[in-house]
């Protein structure tokens, strides 16, 4: 019988390490999932290590890490790490809603992105408020963008003011009989609507 504190059913699984093999499979699923040509290895496996070392403190998560990279394994024909970034990516496909997934997409997202070395990578400045905001610091230097079209608006400078219902025709209520509705609002009556 299988110790229920345990979630694997395999007992084997339960004293499951994850190996350098393991980490450079993970590498390879992050760099897959979270393409980033200019950014170098670095990240991807400071961010593998982190999953690992989340993993390491729960059985559930390494055991639902190491059937996952398993799986990947067994539905790339065995070795993930070999195959096209097309073909890894299909495979990946494959398993985006399990658990093992759901835990990797969850737990790089929360560090990759939060990596310094990223942050250079992808042109992002870091945190603003210790510099005293962005609006002395460049905020406006988007030269990548094109200019803004900016032209006089020529047509007539007449105020429309609001005027309740004016847009929108009127309703007749057309009352059927005493109100038995208790919530606040309009009655089906009142709009008239017909009460079946």
């Amino acid at each position: 019988m299988t110790n229920p504190a345990l979630p694997a059913k395999y007992r084997q699984l339960n004293a499951t390490q994850m190996t350098e093999d393991a980490k450079r499979v993970l590498v390879r699923v992050i760099r897959v999932a979270f393409p980033h040509g200019k950014i170098p290895d670095g990240p991807y496996e400071r961010t593998a290590e982190k999953i690992l070392d989340e993993a390491a403190e729960s059985t559930w998560w390494r055991v639902a890490l190491t059937q996952g990279l398993n799986a990947l394994n067994v539905l790339s024909g065995g070795d993930f790490t070999a195959l096209p970034d097309g073909e890894a990516l299909e495979v990946l496909r494959k398993v985006e809603d399990s658990t093992f997934f759901g835990f990797v997409r969850r737990t790089t997202v929360l560090n990759f992105y939060d990596d310094p070395e990223v942050w250079d990578c992808l042109g992002y400045e870091g945190p603003s408020f210790d510099k005293g905001g962005y609006i002395n610091r460049g905020f406006n230097d988007l030269d990548w963008l094109p200019d803004p079209r900016i032209e006089e608006y020529d047509g007539p400078e007449e105020f429309v003011p609001y005027t309740p219902g004016r847009f929108a025709p009127a309703v007749r209520a057309a009352r059927r009989g005493p109100d038995t509705v208790t919530q606040p609002g309009p009655t089906e009556a009142e709009i008239g609507e017909v009460r079946k």
